[in-house]
């Protein structure tokens, strides 16, 4: 019984890993957000030119099934991916928890009344209430997405599956719209969550011991 549950430890380590941290990180985050102090405020020119569109709701809610079910299928189905994408989440999300706590952060772009009275902005007005306009910087919203990308692009369970990929690729390039357009994120934290990125993915996929390139499978991205 202890070799099975070794062995079964072992085969599912990354996924693991990931539950043991996303308990972690939630009650970071849960008192970064109930901290009271004051707030540096993120603000870009361009965000009073980025309309309201209230129907990107769908996406920004659709990210939380597409982390976790992403991270979840190739946990279980590609043991190399799913490791650099682990690490790359733990990484970026490690450093967003970091930058919370010695910079705290905010923005107010929020609309003070809706334009419009749906079901959207209803579902909006909900998101408000429960989730403060501050610890935005960078978006976790779009350095997730950005991670759940590359691993569907670069993974061998996606290969040959064209339609699979391009609606992953089209949810994520609309999750990391939906920041701005809902008026969750100013344009400096999507900004900064692709500066992050890139630097991340130098590091989980290009540097030694987290090389991506497999033979006759691995695509460049």
């Amino acid at each position: 019984m202890k070799n099975k549950l070794q062995e079964l430890a072992r085969s599912y380590r990354s996924l693991l890993v990931m539950a043991v941290y996303a308990v972690f990180y939630m009650i970071a985050f849960v008192y970064l957000e109930q901290r009271t102090s004051a707030v540096h405020e993120i603000n870009f020119g361009i965000d009073a030119y980025i309309p309201f569109c209230e129907v990107f709701i769908i996406p920004y809610v659709m990210w939380f099934g597409y982390v976790a079910i992403t991270v979840f299928y190739l946990c279980i189905r590609d043991k190399e991916e799913s490791e650099r994408l682990v690490a790359f989440l733990m990484a970026g999300m490690t450093i967003f928890i970091v930058v919370s706590a010695v910079f705290p952060n905010g923005h107010h772009l929020r609309p003070a009344v809706f334009p419009r009275d749906n079901v959207f902005t209803r579902m909006i007005a909900v998101l408000y209430a429960s989730d403060t306009p501050t610890n935005v910087l960078p978006s976790i919203h779009v350095y997730n997405s950005i991670a759940i990308m590359i691993a569907v692009w670069r993974s061998k369970c996606f290969q040959g599956h064209k339609v699979i990929t391009g609606f992953m690729l089209a949810l994520g390039v609309s999750i990391i719209l939906s920041t701005v357009l809902i008026k969750q994120h100013s344009t400096l934290d999507v900004l900064l969550a692709f500066i992050l990125s890139g630097w991340m993915y130098s590091i989980c996929y290009r540097r030694a011991g987290f090389r991506v390139r497999q033979k006759g499978t691995a695509k460049d991205w």
